[in-house]
């Protein structure tokens, strides 16, 4: 069993989650007694030590996670950069922009020798990854820290693999789930299940304690992952609701809106399958175009696009993160929410 899950006081770990949150969301989770996790893919390398420093004195030795994606960036052909502004034209031409406004930059940043040496200095208790796991010699110095490592998982396979890797517990990510898909090894969405398919084949595949995430939004939810084996749950939407979380009003009210079948996996903002609501962007562009860049190269053009849109007073090229189950989430203050989830682990 995990040492960091025996010592909370509820099994209930707030997602990490890029850009909607910074910390106050995870220091409240963690002072309500469940783990907080920090979206540190989000982080430039200066805040991301402002960051940890923050979590580190303002958790009073409460347990925290500290998320990082460990993607590898990848390269575009001038071929496919073509493909990806032809895709994108018509909006762009709608909204007065041309090639020269999509910011320079590779993207979300993976972990790299920079994240680890802030690792190494501010040692969260517990370090977890997206998108599988860093090369092993960085693997070993982020668990020389004293550091639980977590991963998600969305198939056995890949579960096998993070146990086999040095992993101490696998976050089981059902295809319900809001934001990325986790996915690493095979990116085929007709092999993803749902979390009540995933979990128990997951618990049952590996020695290691597993995570349940993806629609656990209620007691209920919580109560079902519990009797499939999970050994904490992980939420993501219901925590876009909390008071401390950095939502926008209209994110927040279509998440109250929304109906399982108004969800999508896309790529269209960061090249990467990810759920959100769907939208005008994704109605008229996809949802999964294959003129995307690679994750996270597609989201240079779409951050550009969304922000000329937004500037109108338009939302529908603003993803709006959300699992399947938003509708059974409840807005309130981070400590009610993890209290309603932890109610259905008694």
């Amino acid at each position: 069993m995990s040492r960091i899950l025996s010592s909370l006081p509820y099994p209930v770990i707030q997602a990490p989650m890029a850009f909607a949150h910074d910390t106050a969301l995870p220091l409240a989770v963690c002072r309500a007694g469940g783990l907080g996790s920090l979206a540190c893919a989000a982080y430039a390398p200066d805040t991301l030590e402002a960051a940890l420093h923050t979590m580190n004195t303002q958790a009073q030795g409460r347990p925290y996670n500290a998320n990082f994606f460990a993607h590898r960036t990848p390269q575009a052909s001038a071929a496919q950069q073509q493909a990806w502004l032809d895709a994108l034209q018509p909006f762009f031409a709608e909204f007065g922009l041309t090639a020269q406004d999509i910011p320079a930059g590779g993207g979300r940043r993976p972990f790299d020798e920079t994240a680890l040496r802030l690792v190494e200095q501010y040692r969260p208790p517990v370090v977890s990854f997206h998108f599988g796991l860093p090369p092993a010699g960085m693997l070993a110095r982020v668990k020389q820290t004293g550091a639980e490592i977590w991963a998600s998982a969305t198939t056995v396979a890949e579960a096998r693999f993070l146990e086999a890797a040095g992993a101490d517990a696998v976050i089981a990510q059902g295809w319900e789930a809001g934001g990325h898909r986790g996915w690493f090894l095979n990116h085929d969405a007709g092999g993803q299940s749902g979390l009540f398919a995933l979990l128990p084949a997951l618990v049952r595949a590996v020695k290691l304690p597993v995570i349940a995430a993806g629609g656990i939004a209620d007691a209920q939810t919580v109560r079902a992952a519990r009797c499939l084996g999970a050994a904490a749950v992980q939420a993501g939407t219901a925590f876009l609701l909390a008071d401390e979380a950095l939502a926008k009003p209209e994110h927040r009210a279509a998440l109250q809106a929304a109906q399982p079948e108004d969800t999508a996996v896309t790529n269209l903002f960061s090249g990467g399958a990810a759920r959100g609501i769907t939208n005008r962007f994704m109605r008229e562009a996809g949802p999964s175009n294959p003129a995307a860049l690679p994750f996270p190269l597609a989201g240079a053009a779409a951050s550009a696009l969304r922000a000329a849109a937004e500037a109108r007073g338009s939302y529908g090229f603003t993803p709006f993160w959300a699992g399947q189950n938003a509708s059974r989430c409840t807005p309130g203050s981070a400590a009610q929410i993890v209290s309603r989830l932890a109610a259905g682990w008694d």
